[in-house]
């Protein structure tokens, strides 16, 4: 009888640790998020950068930090990996209207980026603007 209750015992201690360090591990990924946010809002984008690739590696399906990446790359003048994770961000939840949004802007930009840069007249003024 006493085996019994000691036994039920543990495994109701071993569940709740369990439980509370996927609670811990889930507050540290929203925090490495909502810092990312703080960092963007003050245009410190390799800070926003690093915390949501953070993000992104504790929690891959996160659409939100793949979009904030996204933007992030895309305020960086890194086309190709904001379209990437633009495009992780719409596989997650095709339907957010927010990631949505901010790929239909960045098409729009990194098209008409791409369309300016292939006339010869701006070659050299996009090669510049590093």
């Amino acid at each position: 009888m006493m085996r019994k209750i000691i036994s039920g015992f543990i495994v109701v201690l071993i569940s709740y640790l369990f439980f509370s360090l996927i609670s811990c591990a889930s507050s540290r990924v929203e925090s490495q998020l909502t810092f990312g946010i703080t960092a963007a809002k003050q245009e410190l984008w390799d800070e926003a950068i690093f915390r949501w690739k953070k993000v992104i590696q504790n929690n891959p399906d996160s659409a939100a930090a793949h979009n904030n990446l996204a933007v992030a790359y895309e305020k960086k003048g890194l086309w190709e990996e904001a379209k990437k994770e633009y495009e992780i961000a719409l596989k997650l939840e095709p339907n957010n209207r927010y990631i949505q949004a901010n790929y239909s802007k960045f098409k729009a930009t990194f098209l008409q980026d791409e369309t300016s840069a292939s006339k010869p007249e701006n070659k050299d003024a996009k090669n510049n603007k590093k």
